[in-house]
């Protein structure tokens, strides 16, 4: 499983969970961050620092948010 970031990071964008991931899956799209859910180890430390409870675990996703965590896989396929 995997964090994701969900559309509260948009505006907010404050990259308080950059800086605090172990694995470094953290990154800055053109819209919001995106969490890398083939390398985040789901450790929580990003849920933690987020000021604007924007992130929740995969399995935590209500069927409207799942485009985020298909954003997020959409991001990192184009790296």
């Amino acid at each position: 499983m995997a964090f994701v970031i969900l559309d509260p990071c948009g505006p907010e964008k404050s990259a308080e969970c950059v800086s605090v991931c172990p694995v470094d899956c953290i990154e800055e799209g053109p819209d919001q961050f995106y969490i890398d859910p083939d390398v985040c180890i789901d450790c929580g430390a990003c849920v933690a620092v987020c000021p604007v409870d924007a992130i929740v675990e995969e399995y935590d996703l209500t069927p409207d948010q799942e485009v985020f965590l298909e954003k997020a896989e959409e991001f990192f396929a184009n790296k």
